[in-house]
This record gives C-alpha cells, structure tokens and sequence, in this order.
C-alpha cells in the first residue's frame, strides 16, 4: 500500500512528523513532487488532480481534506493520487502567513474590521473551544448549550478565511497545474524513451547470444561431419 510503514508509529513520533518531518520539508517536497511525475496517467489528468487537491490544501478543511480531494478530484476528473499528494502543498511554516492573507481578505470582502493579531485570534480558539466542551457536558446534565463563542468564530475567523483563501488558492493551484502538464510531460517521454533504448540494448544483447550459439552450433556440425568422413575414407589394415 502506498505511504504505509512497515511499523506504524505511535502518537507522538506521528505529531512530530505532522509538524515537521524528520527527513526535513525540502526532502518530504521533493519526494512528492517525484511521486506525482511518475503517475502512470496522461499529463493533463495528473495536472487536473494537482490543482484540486492543491486547492483543497489552501481550505481550512482540517481532518476532511483527503475526503475533499477526492470529491474535487471526481468533479473535474482529474488523478486521485495526484490529489491527494498535493493536499501537501501546505505545511507548519507557511500556513500561518497564508492564514492572516486568506483572513485578511475574507475580512475585506465580509466588511468585518477587527484586529487580525495574535490575542484576538487565540480568544476566539478559546472561546469556540470552551463553547464545544460546555455543550458536550450539557448532553449529560441539566446545562443548557452555549453558541456565542462558535457563532463568533464561524463569523470572523472561519468564513473569513474560507472565503479570502480561494482566491489565492485558486491562483497558486492554476500555477501548479500549468507547472504540472510539461514536467509530467517530460518525465514521460524521457522514461519512455529509456525503457526504448533498454529494450533496444536487449535485443541486440539477445541477437548477438543467439548468433554466437549459431556459429557454435554450426562448427559442431560441421566437426561432426570431419570426424565421420575421415572414418570412411581412412585405410583399413590389412
């Protein structure tokens, strides 16, 4: 199975991976960007699954962007592999400057005017979350639930950024997809013409073993039939 380990990790080398791999992200990137070049699909397809599952990688889908990918990757009937190894288009270090880009311009395009900074964005964490926890315990008790927090959140801090990252996203996936059609391209038809020239050096590596078994098998006929002529015509004694 693809990207399956032979030991599974446990959870906390997993999280440490997540957040930066042990190999580094220049190598983890370059293993991905090899991956998809040797997808046995046509070029435009690969390119159509990089830019879906790129686009769903810019979208706070957090937990569901494989699922995305995949729904993206259906509708424009692009490659899933492709898509689903370009959902890593993202990673720890960029994330938080695309974040307050994607937030800042869902905040323009909203009309919504509050300070993108780090205190207003770690309260409205906390507050959704204190939200989430109050109403899970209100399912086992006589608490009523509580919204504020979530409602506030889903305003100025998730819709905000869902909506100012698509433009981006839609941006830097196009990039990637008009990247991605004469790499793949190119890596097709250098591989191909390798596996044409190995072939052509098999066949000839095969003709010359079947012609030196030829002229050995010709000189072993051929010294057969000495031997049996000098038998005939050699002198009987008397």
């Amino acid at each position: 199975m693809v990207f399956k380990r032979r030991e599974p990790l446990r959870w906390g080398p997993w999280l440490r991976e997540q957040i930066y791999p042990r190999a580094g992200l220049k190598r983890s990137t370059r293993y991905i960007l090899h991956r998809m070049k040797r997808l046995p699909d046509q070029p435009h397809r690969v390119a159509r699954g990089v830019f879906a599952g790129s686009l769903i990688g810019f979208l706070p889908l957090p937990g569901l962007q494989f699922v995305g990918a995949w729904i993206a990757a259906r509708l424009v009937q692009g490659n899933l592999l492709a898509a689903l190894l370009a959902t890593f288009n993202t990673n720890p270090i960029t994330t938080p400057f695309f974040a307050v880009l994607a937030m800042t311009l869902g905040h323009w395009m909203l009309g919504i005017d509050k300070p993108l900074n780090a205190e207003y964005i770690g309260r409205a964490f906390v507050d959704a979350g204190h939200d989430l926890w109050y109403n899970f315990m209100a399912l086992f008790g006589p608490e009523h639930t509580r919204w504020d927090g979530l409602i506030n959140f889903w305003h100025e801090i998730y819709l905000p950024y869902f909506i100012g990252a698509l433009g981006p996203g839609i941006i830097l996936s196009a990039i990637g997809y008009y990247i991605t059609i004469p790499l793949v391209t190119a890596y097709q038809k250098a591989r191909a013409a390798k596996a044409k020239e190995r072939a052509e050096r098999r066949g000839k590596l095969r003709a010359m073993v079947q012609g030196a078994a030829g002229r050995v098998k010709s000189r072993r006929d051929s010294g057969t039939e000495i031997v049996a002529g000098t038998d005939d015509d050699s002198p009987r004694s008397p």
